[in-house]
């Protein structure tokens, strides 16, 4: 079975994953289901209700992505309980009108085109007919200065901070992001396999990134998913270090740290190697209960499970071996438009996972002087466990 995985008629069962099949290389060139982009409006009304609010203002890019399917550098959309209006100026005139079409938009969402003044009194306009007397910011994403010039613009309309509205809804994936997520992933599956040979060839950390970057391009990706890690040796240590000049040498732990852009939608892997294959000393049962916390996490994560504990499950097995103060980040992070997005996997969340989240599981030990290990996988939450996303092998010989 192909990427583009299957969905039930009339969608998944309850509870149940709307992915299935595989990622695999084979079927990078399979066609994709369509994104179900029209119903979002409807269905972040609710959560505008519940915000006590009349409308929100979406200024946050991936949010205006999500609600109408633009995906231009500049762009506002104004939702109220009548109707939205997407304001933007001329570089999108065509691509907007474009994008809200193969949206299923027509006639739900008014396009706004021009100059700031024109985008903000087609907003007030709006604002004006929708009768908004309380208006929501994006609060997470609102600077002060932004919040007091929409205060002026809106007036008399009150801004109202909120916090999630747009997210929350942006937890649950459907079928069609999901296999976009899948493809992302397959990419940086099918770009590590050309360029994991390089480890062992004395080339520069700065090097490999490059190549990865590179090919994840050649294979389809929009772009990398964030700056690609590759760390060695000793850099191996910092958990988010920056590819450097180092050469990797026979006996460095390397941790590649990675992911690719799909039509907006990201994946995000880690793997960690061995040069020359067999790890030594204390590096050697790093990578044992690195590997056997990251498991851990993984069959943690199903439906109905606090993302907490999860975060428990791996971090408990590394405190276990020793290194509780030498793993200092969170177990992972939802994954979308957004490569860090809710819900949070780390010590103490709440966040309940749900059916068609997609989270991170990445545990690793970091010691100073002396190198690092993280392994991670993408992961889709199914009632009964997950679908891996990631599936790159975990053999660490390299």
């Amino acid at each position: 079975m192909g990427i583009e995985g299957t969905v039930a008629p009339g969608g998944p069962a309850a509870g149940e994953s709307r992915l299935t099949g595989d990622n695999s290389v084979m079927a990078l060139d399979s066609a994709l289901p369509p994104l179900q982009v029209a119903d979002r409006l409807a269905r972040l009304r609710a959560g505008i209700d519940a915000a006590g609010v009349d409308a929100l203002l979406v200024t946050a890019l991936p949010n205006v992505r999500y609600l109408t399917g633009f995906s231009g550098s500049a762009g506002v959309v104004l939702v109220t309980g009548r109707g939205a209006v997407l304001v933007t100026d001329g570089r999108y005139r065509t691509q907007a009108a474009e994008q809200l079409t193969a949206a299923g938009h027509d006639g739900t969402v008014e396009l706004c085109v021009g100059g700031l003044q024109a985008q903000r009194d087609a907003l007030a306009d709006a604002a004006r007919a929708g009768a908004v007397t309380r208006l929501g910011l994006e609060a997470d994403r609102v600077t002060w200065s932004a919040k007091r010039r929409w205060a002026e613009d809106l007036a008399p309309a009150e801004p109202v901070p909120t916090s999630g509205v747009v997210e929350l809804l942006r937890q649950v994936k459907d079928a069609g992001e999901l296999v976009r997520m899948a493809r992302a992933a397959a990419i940086a599956d099918a770009a590590l396999a050309e360029v994991r040979p390089l480890l062992a060839q004395h080339v520069r950390e700065d090097e490999v990134a490059l190549a990865l970057d590179t090919a994840m391009r050649r294979l389809g990706a929009e772009d990398r998913a964030f700056e690609t890690i590759v760390a060695s040796g000793p850099n191996a240590a910092k958990p988010h270090a920056r590819p450097s000049k180092r050469v990797i040498v026979e006996g460095d732990p390397v941790v590649v740290d990675f992911g690719a852009i799909f039509e907006g939608y990201r994946s995000d892997m880690t793997r960690t190697f061995c040069v020359g294959g067999e790890p030594a000393g204390t590096l050697a049962r790093v990578f044992d209960v690195v590997a056997e916390a990251q498991a851990a996490g993984v069959a943690a994560v199903r439906a109905g499970v606090a993302t907490g504990d999860v975060d428990k499950a791996c971090r408990d097995l590394i405190a276990d071996a020793g290194w509780k103060d030498a793993f200092e980040h969170g177990t992972g992070h939802g994954v979308g438009l957004d490569i860090h997005e809710a819900p949070s996997v780390g010590p103490g969340s709440t966040a309940i996972l749900g059916p068609d989240v997609v989270v991170t599981v990445e545990p690793g030990v970091y010691l100073a002087g002396i190198g690092g290990v993280r392994v991670e996988d993408t992961v889709v939450v199914t009632v009964d466990g997950c679908h891996t996303l990631t599936r790159f092998p975990k053999d660490i010989a390299a």
